[in-house]
């Protein structure tokens, strides 16, 4: 039997009621299609970039050879034929994705195609422990070991390093700085961890510990964040045997109530070179300094570019700390650091060619080109040289080809003058919306953390308009589009200058909202607009979880009106076919309301659905009036035929994260459905071209990208053309092979 489509509204808006969930015997079974699945292409809609880059490592022993780390995104390797960077991490699935964040890299000078990654993206306690990767092939396999303890990737610090380290007087001697563990070391090449002890540095509250590892020669250096244990502070620890560490002698006065960032060793001068910041990074720092350390002497000298608490030209405070630091493997005494946290000034990049006696300011003469990732104007006219400046590396193979990460890009130049994004390949966009437009130049138009909307009339290039403006949103929050009038988008998030915007020409160009209630500026949440794009139903969160009333307009957000009977903080959904039809689900009881007043009220419908799961998404299918899919993380997938009234338990998985439609397979009369779920033991991508009666698995074990669960749609003009969001490794979009 299959289930029939309603099209009568006089069904939908009868009385309300409250209906027991049932299970419809047409849906019940498990698919074995689930299991065989489908080859898919995956790739990246190009964005380029767009998050922080904490780590980039030349291998010191092959030209081109480069590693480069992210705070939720992964690792890649660069490839110098390509010009481009190779996700090294996606495979990497459902259940791991605390290890999507990469603490730390290593290579060994040795044995050019050894790499380690040391992955862990949160210390809390309701994160998992670490692990750590190991290769022999530059990270096309992996073997792994899990740790028993937990790293910190993107947490306060996480620019810091680099935390893991081959020892090189024995390649199959491996230590690791943790936060709240001390310092690890394995002898067998990081198949295995143990505590070292009689390490000096004694964990303390400020989750930092071990803050970098480097060698110098054959002498260890360990930055310490946490102080010494006993109320005095000794940031800076040694070993010239690998058995005994000690304090190193005479470390500046100046910098002894600062956290050292980063260390790189000048192997020709015998000089290690340290970058210093009154706090972990990469926020909160105010003071800084630079300071190298002549290994054959002991002496210390302070070589600061420039002393951080001046000010600048329109009287601000110039507060910054210092952060990345790297060497000329070529030329001696020539280095160079980076700011950090200067929001004032703007960050910058110090060199120096004569061991800091003087340094110049590389952004003063830079000349930067982003027409590759028109979004770094951030609605300006010109880009920013950078910020969040904590990895920096030179390539030892060439003086000139400098390279360094900021909050949103990597830059790289080659004569020290031009710089460019040296990024393609790299995407580390957190999503948040996807909507995949019937008609129009775009086929998607996505929302996206720091980032906010991005039209992409191309999914192979980053969009030329680059982020949506007028306003400029950090974060998208909402996106909609109406169903019957598809050139009306509207759109909400974090902005300086109003939080909702709508575009009446598919989402290429925005105008404000007249409008918007006060709240929005601290709470701005989701937002819906009816099929024809004549009401906005707007809900609106803090960032702390704090929930507060919908709002509804009926002017296009001239005027907004509270709408008291919509429960705080549920999503609206819109029905695609009828414009007085609305929908909302109440995780906090496990009720579904509806609206057949174009959103002034709603009342019950369904009631004992699942409540309490945090992780839910209620779609209507499109093209169609009352057909509504619930997905939710612990209690499968539902449906409803008739707006809401009953639903029935789709019996073909026992969870379901995320759904999504996309245009019918050839001869199939409804949309094919894709979503992030359980058919069996894996949590996958699946597609449906028989209303979830049978799945098909369309990702494999290589494309997994950790945590999937916010959003997916798939294409309603492509056949199998499916668009997947993930949190730090951008948009997935998958077509049949």
């Amino acid at each position: 039997m299959r289930t029939s489509r309603l099209s009568r509204r006089t069904v939908l808006a009868g009385t309300a009621a409250a209906a027991a969930l049932t299970t419809l015997p047409s849906l019940a079974g498990r698919a074995s299609a689930a299991v065989a699945g489908q080859a898919y292409r995956w790739r990246n809609a190009v964005m380029g970039g767009t998050g922080f880059v904490t780590g980039v490592l030349f291998h010191p022993s092959v030209r081109g050879l480069a590693y480069a780390r992210t705070d939720i995104g992964g690792a890649y390797r660069w490839d110098d034929r390509a010009a481009r960077w190779t996700p090294l991490t996606d495979h990497l699935g459902w259940d791991d994705w605390n290890l999507l964040g990469v603490e730390a890299i290593a290579v060994d000078p040795a044995h050019p195609d050894r790499v380690y990654l040391a992955l862990g993206t949160y210390a809390q306690s309701w994160a998992g422990n670490g692990a750590v990767l190991r290769s022999d092939d530059r990270g096309a396999t992996w073997r792994r070991t899990d740790l028993a303890v937990k790293l910190g990737a993107n947490e306060d610090g996480r620019g810091m390093g680099e935390r893991l380290l081959v020892d090189p007087r024995d390649s199959d001697t491996l230590w690791l700085g943790t936060r709240h563990d001390g310092l690890l070391k394995s002898t067998d090449r990081g198949a295995s961890w143990a505590a070292v002890s009689g390490f000096p540095g004694a964990p303390g509250g400020s989750g930092q510990g071990v803050t970098l590892l480097v060698a110098a020669g054959r002498t260890l250096y360990a930055g310490w964040g946490d102080g010494d244990g006993t109320g005095g502070t000794r940031n800076l620890y040694r070993t010239a045997d690998g058995t005994t560490w000690e304090a190193v002698p005479g470390q500046p006065s100046g910098a002894a109530a600062k956290v050292p960032i980063r260390a790189a060793y000048d192997r020709h001068t015998r000089e290690l070179y340290v970058t210093y910041a009154n706090a972990p990074g990469p926020n909160g720092q105010s003071d800084g300094s630079v300071h190298k350390l002549c290994t054959a002497t002991g002496m210390w000298k302070d070589v600061t570019p420039v002393k951080p608490g001046g000010t600048t030209s329109d009287g601000s405070a110039d507060t910054f700390g210092y952060g990345g630091v790297a060497v000329d493997a070529r030329r001696p005494g020539t280095v160079v650091v980076s700011t950090n946290n200067r929001w004032a000034d703007i960050d910058t990049l110090y060199r120096t060619t004569d061991g800091g006696r003087t340094w110049t300011s590389l952004k003063d003469s830079a000349v930067l080109d982003v027409s590759e990732t028109p979004y770094l104007k951030w609605g300006g006219d010109k880009p920013k040289f950078g910020w969040w400046i904590q990895a920096v590396a030179l390539d030892p193979y060439d003086s000139k080809h400098l390279v360094y990460g900021t909050g949103a890009t990597l830059y790289g130049t080659r004569d020290l003058k031009h710089w460019a994004p040296q990024i393609r390949g790299l995407e580390e966009t957190a999503v948040r919306q996807l909507i995949s437009p019937p008609v129009g130049d775009a086929h998607l138009i996505s929302g996206n953390g720091d980032i906010g909307v991005m039209y992409h009339e191309s999914l192979t290039a980053s969009p030329s308009r680059g982020m949506a403006m007028n306003p400029v949103f950090g974060s998208a929050t909402g996106l909609a589009q109406a169903a019957a009038e598809p050139a009306y988008v509207v759109r909400t998030g974090w902005g300086d200058n109003g939080n909702g915007a709508y575009s009446r020409d598919g989402g290429q160009t925005w105008a404000p909202f007249e409008a918007q209630p006060d709240i929005a500026k601290n709470a701005p949440g989701p937002i819906a607009t009816n099929a024809d794009g004549s009401v906005l139903l707007w809900v609106f969160v803090h960032w702390d979880g704090t929930k507060y009333p919908a709002h509804r307009s009926a002017d296009n957000g001239a005027t907004w009106s509270e709408v008291a009977s919509f429960p705080k903080g549920a999503t609206p959904v819109a029905d695609p076919a009828d414009p007085t039809l609305f929908y909302t689900y109440d995780t906090d009881t496990g009720t579904l309301l509806a609206s057949t007043d174009s959103g002034r009220t709603f009342t019950a419908r369904a009631t004992g659905l699942p409540k309490g799961d945090s992780q839910f998404k209620l779609v209507a299918a499109p093209g169609r009036t009352g057909d509504l899919w619930l997905s939710a993380k612990s209690n499968g997938l539902h449906r409803s035929v008739d707006g809401g009234l009953t639903f029935a338990k789709v019996d073909s998985c026992w969870a379901s994260h995320t759904l999504g439609f996309g245009k019918a397979a050839e001869g199939a009369d409804y949309p094919a459905v894709y979503q992030v779920g359980s058919t069996e033991s894996i949590t996958a991508v699946y597609r449906s071209d028989d209303e979830a009666r049978t799945w098909v698995r369309i990702n494999d074990d290589r494309h997994q990208w950790g945590w999937t669960g916010e959003t997916i749609t798939g294409d309603p003009r492509v056949y199998g053309r499916v668009y997947l969001a993930t949190n730090g490794r951008g948009v997935q979009y998958g077509e049949p092979v």
